[in-house]
């Protein structure tokens, strides 16, 4: 039942709204459309064994051109069966929502309306592009890893940036795993089989499985698996090639991990080093968060900052550094300086419900001296409103108050993951 009130109560109307007010100044180089994709489950049965992460998707967007909030929309993705609603991307000129386990990508149009189930990544046997496909900000390719309940292999996919599948990579497996997310480097894919997977065609954590995980050159070959202690991993903060190793920055929690209760565990951020024959396992960062999100630019390349999320959905205390343990709080976004070992947190209020922040670049953003040239795009609740903000944040000025507060006229829920689409 908790995932269908407080912060996570789904939506019934699709809404449309022009020329949103603002408060501050929207910056006027952001010229596209933030959008973000999410469970918002109607008529649900039997809400004491709903899973969050299962039945309809909404997308839900603001375009900004020219300093101005042009529209809010949200819709939801009308597909036959379970909706894609883990993520929504950008490739090849389309926009695209995104699911796992087997369910093909859905294309939205501009004004997100959906067009139909879309074959991005499918092969012969039948995968599709996955929840997390990664962009190659050089190659313009995108990588994905798929799976699919019943089937004992999971493929990496390339699509070139025309999207056209030009490689596809079959791995076998022990069983089917729940591979939410990998890592993806200029030369490797980076995979991770644990006790979370499927028995039969039911997703559970099985405790006798070992944990491993697994480097495969990005071309394709062999996968060198190597064990680690049990652990859930949650998502990729970013990952890249040093010398012979390889640097993955990953949101994991100690296991069990239950679906029907995905707020259950406490995730944290961990550095891991993985070289020919070993793995060396670093906690990053022990507060409660997940969600990292990085300036894109920096994807499977050296980089310096990253951002994550202390969101509701875990509900567990995030303490900044030195404060008393009756300041604590659940709701921030944070920034962490890879580089230095720092992290600042921007705090929202105790009812401000937030989720995953996405990076906007202001401009080139390449030089990692420049890396945090741009803005964190999120959605936070309102709760003078009982209605949801985009809040803008200045990277470079984290902690400072937000650029800019545009007010949606409805509630966003929590949800899964998005993209900033610039205008090209």
């Amino acid at each position: 039942m908790r995932y269908l009130e407080g912060p996570f109560e789904p939506v019934t109307e699709e809404i449309t709204a022009y020329d949103l007010p603002v408060t501050g100044r929207i910056p006027a180089e952001l010229n596209g459309r933030y959008l973000r994709n999410g469970p918002n489950a109607l008529g649900v049965e039997d809400p004491g064994v709903h899973i969050w992460g299962m039945g309809q998707g909404m997308v839900h967007g603001v375009r900004l051109r020219e300093g101005r909030a042009e529209w809010y929309r949200n819709r939801f993705v009308r597909t036959s069966g379970f909706a894609p609603m883990v993520h929504v991307i950008e490739h090849a000129g389309r926009t695209f929502a995104l699911a796992e386990g087997g369910l093909p990508p859905a294309e939205l149009d501009e004004e997100l309306n959906t067009l139909g189930s879309c074959d991005l990544g499918a092969t012969a046997e039948g995968f599709t592009a996955g929840a997390h496909s990664k962009h190659d900000p050089v190659t313009g390719e995108l990588h994905s890893l798929s799976y699919m309940p019943g089937r004992d292999v999971v493929q990496h996919i390339v699509t070139d940036a025309g999207g056209t599948v030009i490689g596809t990579t079959t791995i076998p497996m022990t069983r089917t795993p729940f591979m939410h997310d990998f890592a993806l480097t200029e030369s490797h894919v980076v995979l991770w089989d644990t006790p979370l997977g499927f028995d039969g065609f039911e997703c559970r954590w099985l405790p006798d499985h070992p944990t491993r995980v697994g480097v495969m050159p990005r071309a394709g070959g062999d996968v060198r698996w190597l064990d680690i202690d049990p652990v859930h991993v949650s998502h990729t903060l970013n990952a890249y090639d040093d010398g012979d190793s390889v640097v993955v920055d990953v949101i994991t929690a100690d296991g069990p991990f239950d679906p029907a209760a995905p707020g259950a565990i406490r995730p944290a951020l961990d550095r891991w080093t993985i070289g020919p024959g070993t793995i060396h396992q670093q906690r990053v960062d022990d507060r409660p968060q997940d969600f990292p999100r990085v300036n894109e630019s920096r994807l499977t390349r050296p980089y310096r900052f990253g951002y994550s999320a202390a969101t509701a959905l875990y509900g567990v205390p995030f303490e900044p550094d030195g404060a008393p343990s009756d300041d604590t709080f659940t709701n921030a976004l944070v920034k962490h300086d890879l580089e230095r070992g720092t992290a600042e947190v921007h705090r929202f209020g105790r009812d401000e419900a937030v989720g995953e922040a996405v990076f906007a670049a202001a401009g080139a953003g390449e030089d990692r001296v420049d890396e945090d040239r741009g803005y964190l795009l999120t959605y936070v609740h309102n709760p003078s409103r009982n209605a949801s903000d985009l809040v803008i944040l200045a990277a470079q000025d984290f902690t400072g108050a937000p650029v800019a507060r545009i007010h949606l006229p409805a509630r966003v829920p929590l949800g899964l993951h998005g993209s900033w689409l610039p205008d090209r």
